[in-house]
């Protein structure tokens, strides 16, 4: 089994008046916060709050850019050209960076939103532009991938810095890509349920699909979504059981 991974949850998703779950609470449990940069989600004095309370609590700092589409969240696949997304993600990165350095803190990891994030890792092309584009602003940074996916198999060919992730809340398809949200059972609400998953998971070394097939892999860090109802009862569920299994909780 693993015996140290990362418990990470993407954050900094409200907008101006509106709040997106439950952020502050998160900080208190998870290890690193991937934090919208204001295309999908967040403006800056969201992400100028999520940070500080991050670099306060000692959470690692991560840029979460993603299509700019406010009213899809982000989860509406854009035909835009490569040229105009690698300009996106240098220019969402550029803004972390910005609010992370007044914050007192550092970005120290990047992973792709959404619909983009889908589309990465079904395209390899797709990733190596966006990751390029990151890479170019920071030569260091670790980009957070689905492992398993094309997004990995470009990371490896860049040599950049990367760690694999897994989800706690999702289903998976048997080529380690996520289950559509649109189907049935595609993201998990059961905290316990998704506590064993996990576990099982980290204990196989491998993606464990809704089909029951083991896809081997690097685990690097564990992802749940901040935007959910039970976003915190599962990452609170999810941290005891992993710390009572002998798991340790680190920053990336």
């Amino acid at each position: 089994m693993t015996r140290s991974v990362d418990l990470n949850s993407d954050m900094g998703e409200g907008f101006g008046p509106w709040q997106m779950g439950d952020d502050a609470a998160l900080l208190d449990i998870v290890t690193s916060a991937n934090i919208a940069c204001g295309f999908h989600a967040g403006d800056p004095d969201v992400m100028a709050r999520t940070m500080q309370i991050a670099h306060e609590k000692g959470v690692g700092i991560g840029a979460h850019p993603g299509f700019a589409d406010l009213k899809g969240f982000g989860r509406r696949r854009l035909p835009i050209a490569h040229e105009e997304l690698a300009n996106a993600v240098a220019y969402q990165l550029g803004a972390a960076q910005a609010m992370a350095r007044r914050a007192g803190g550092r970005v120290r990891h990047l992973k792709l939103h959404g619909a983009l994030a889908n589309m990465a890792s079904e395209d390899a092309e797709l990733a190596r532009v966006c990751y390029q584009a990151a890479l170019d602003v920071d030569p260091d940074i670790v980009i957070m991938v689905l492992a398993a996916t094309a997004m990995e198999s470009t990371v490896r060919e860049l040599g950049c810095n990367w760690a694999g992730e897994i989800f706690a809340d999702r289903a998976y398809e048997d080529d380690a890509t996520l289950v559509d949200r649109r189907k049935p059972g595609a993201v998990l609400h059961d905290a316990q349920t998704a506590a064993k998953r996990i576990l099982g998971m980290l204990d196989a070394g491998a993606i464990i699909a809704e089909s029951g097939k083991h896809i081997p892999c690097r685990i690097d860090t564990i992802c749940l979504h901040g935007d959910t109802p039970d976003a915190v009862a599962m990452a609170r569920e999810i941290r005891q059981h992993l710390t009572a299994a002998g798991v340790e909780l680190a920053p990336l």
